[in-house]
C-alpha cells in the first residue's frame, strides 16, 4: 500500500536565505534520491498553522522506513533542524488529494 509523508514547520527568520538553498539544491532532491516521490510543498502565507507542509509518497510501508532509518535522512534532518522550528512528521496511508 503507498505510504505518504507529511512533514510541517516554520522557517527560522535568521536563516531563510540558508533555509531556501538548503530545501531547494538538498533536501528536495535527496529524499527524491532515497525514494520519496510526488514530493509537494505548500507554503502558508496567512493563517495560524505551520509555515510549511512537504509531503511525499513511497509505493510501501517498508520503503519509507528505509528511509527514515536510514543515515542520509539522519543528516538532512539535522541540517533541516538549525534552519527550523517546530518539525513535526506524521506516516499516514497515500490517497489522493491533500491529507493532513
Amino acid at each position: 500500500m503507498a505510504t505518504k509523508l507529511l512533514m510541517r514547520w516554520d522557517i527560522r527568520s535568521e536563516h531563510e536565505a540558508e533555509y531556501s538553498d538548503f530545501v531547494a539544491n538538498e533536501f528536495i532532491p535527496r529524499i527524491n534520491k532515497l525514494g520519496l516521490v510526488e514530493i509537494q510543498a505548500w507554503y502558508t502565507v496567512y493563517g495560524q498553522c505551520e509555515q510549511i507542509l512537504v509531503s511525499g509518497v513511497t509505493q510501501t510501508l517498508d520503503q519509507m522506513n528505509y528511509i527514515l532509518k536510514s543515515d542520509e535522512w539522519d543528516r538532512l534532518r539535522e541540517k533541516l533542524d538549525e534552519l527550523v522550528d517546530d518539525f513535526s512528521i506524521k506516516v499516514i496511508s497515500a490517497n489522493t488529494g491533500f491529507q493532513i
